[in-house]
């Protein structure tokens, strides 16, 4: 009966995942809470093959989620009390216990790697890093995860979540914030102590943002120098068309005397060409040239006169 039981549980996890990846797959449509439930059971997949506790193992995603990575460790209240548990990415300190109180938990973390802006946005900032989390589940049975996310109580250090990157130079550590997730869908912003790590005292989602430029503040801190461009612009301008007009004002003068030149020079040969006429006095001190003689003779064409 046990056994029919587990198998008809794994026919239902496997055709609701195969839903998931549908949905996420094709229509776009990216929920979180969908999401955790795909991790769990890709977790508890993991862990009913690999019974050793206090050890990490990695969970293999279906191909279409290629680039998150998740990871499930299992291990008894007492360890996480006595030692913490340190992951990759997510280091629990010790003196932190569960609420409620549980013999055995398993936790599951999550990398959304390049899915990350996809399934969650902060209006006015920009993500610089992948969201990374974890959630906490009963495993006292050691048969499947329980549906319950466990609260954690931390009495001694915080949580820490370390980054393995993030898509920014920003070395001003005021300006990049640290986000949290909740569950529905609002946001908690933290101040960040260092450039890679956020601290918490719950489980859920984390990421690094940082303020994205608004359109309202980028004239005022460029228009100076759009200003002095525009003002060396039209000192260019200036000096090219003074250079230009200069240029066409010594050519124009240059033109004008080589035309006077060849005037002068044409008129010189036509004066040595010609025959000297003589001068006539008109009317008192006028005078005006006249041929003194007839250098070509009158012929008539015909030899008849009438």
């Amino acid at each position: 009966m046990g056994s029919e039981s587990g198998t008809t549980r794994f026919i239902i996890f496997i055709l609701f995942s195969s839903l998931l990846s549908s949905i996420v797959g094709g229509s776009g449509s990216y929920d979180p809470k969908a999401l955790d439930a795909l991790f769990r059971y890709y977790a508890n997949q993991t862990l009913s093959y690999h019974h050793r506790a206090g050890t990490l193992r990695r969970a293999s995603l279906p191909s279409n989620f290629s680039g998150m990575e998740v990871s499930v460790n299992r291990l008894r209240s007492g360890s996480l009390w006595g030692r913490g548990v340190d992951s990759k990415y997510v280091k629990i300190p010790p003196s932190v216990r569960t609420l409620p109180y549980v013999k055995r938990l398993a936790i599951v973390y999550g990398n959304l790697g390049n899915w990350s802006s996809k399934y969650f946005q902060v209006p006015g900032y920009s993500l610089v890093s992948p969201v990374i989390g974890f959630e906490v589940y009963n495993y006292t049975d050691v048969t499947t995860l329980k549906d319950v996310n466990l609260t954690l109580i931390v009495t001694g250090e915080p949580i820490s979540i370390r980054f393995p990157y993030l898509a920014t130079k920003e070395k001003n550590v005021t300006r990049l914030k640290c986000v949290g997730f909740r569950d529905d869908r609002s946001v908690e912003f933290k101040n960040m102590t260092e450039r890679d790590v956020c601290v918490t005292e719950k489980a859920g989602r984390f990421c690094v943002v940082i303020p994205t430029p608004t359109p309202t503040t980028t004239p005022t801190t460029t228009m100076p120098e759009k200003k002095g461009r525009v003002w060396k612009r039209w000192v260019i301008a200036f000096a090219i068309g003074a250079v230009g007009l200069a240029v066409l004002v010594s050519v124009g003068v240059v033109m004008v005397k080589w035309w006077r030149e060849r005037k002068i020079k044409h008129m010189e040969k036509e004066s040595d060409s010609s025959v000297a006429l003589d001068t006539l006095w008109v009317r008192g001190d006028n005078k005006m040239p006249c041929a003194s003689m007839i250098r070509t003779q009158p012929a008539l064409e015909h030899d008849y006169v009438p």
